[in-house]
């Protein structure tokens, strides 16, 4: 079963392939990997898609929020998001589909952003579902090429982050357990 999961990490090197170890060394296939900075320079936001059984989804999380530079791992499968997807499509057309084509491009919600006299570059966002579609229709009308971005995903859930404040460098030795 496919699970998405959003990680809350530091955006420092090697955190993108501690995660990625994790998952292969435990034989996960990651269908979909995306990353990119937050509005905090110091924080990235990572969207995995990876097919688990789906007993073992909680034990997936649980891994992720123990590796070092993940912040928070939050299961999205099941939870209230919003999920999307972008397909850049290049299709070489001939004159007389040119028309037929920017109208089904204009169903799905694509834009034209690049013209030739060869064809057209379009752009589409949305669920994995719509875009599938989307490219069949397309493929019907001549040669393309696809290129995907991979899922991002948001929660729609109200919680705050639970984040520890930061410990000042020199203060881990002050910190013994109080007896």
């Amino acid at each position: 079963m496919l699970q998405t999961i959003s990680l809350l990490m530091e955006n420092k090197p090697g955190a993108l392939m501690r995660v990625t170890n994790l998952l292969s060394q435990r034989l996960y296939n990651i269908e979909s990997l995306t990353v990119a900075r937050t509005l905090d320079p110091t924080l990235s936001r990572m969207t995995i898609v990876v097919d688990v059984d789906s007993t073992l989804r909680r034990q997936v999380i649980k891994q992720m929020n123990r590796l070092v530079n993940v912040l928070q791992a939050t299961d999205l499968t099941e939870a209230p998001a919003v999920s999307r997807e972008m397909v850049l499509l290049r299709i070489r057309v001939t004159m007389e589909t040119r028309t037929a084509i920017l109208k089904e491009a204009e169903i799905f919600d694509a834009r034209v952003v690049d013209s030739s006299v060869e064809g057209f570059a379009i752009e589409a966002t949305g669920d994995p579902e719509k875009l599938n579609e989307f490219i069949d229709v397309m493929r019907a009308y001549g040669e393309i090429e696809v290129t995907r971005s991979g899922m991002v995903a948001v929660s729609l859930e109200a919680k705050k982050l639970k984040l520890s404040a930061p410990v000042p460098a020199g203060a881990e030795a002050s910190l013994q357990p109080v007896r």
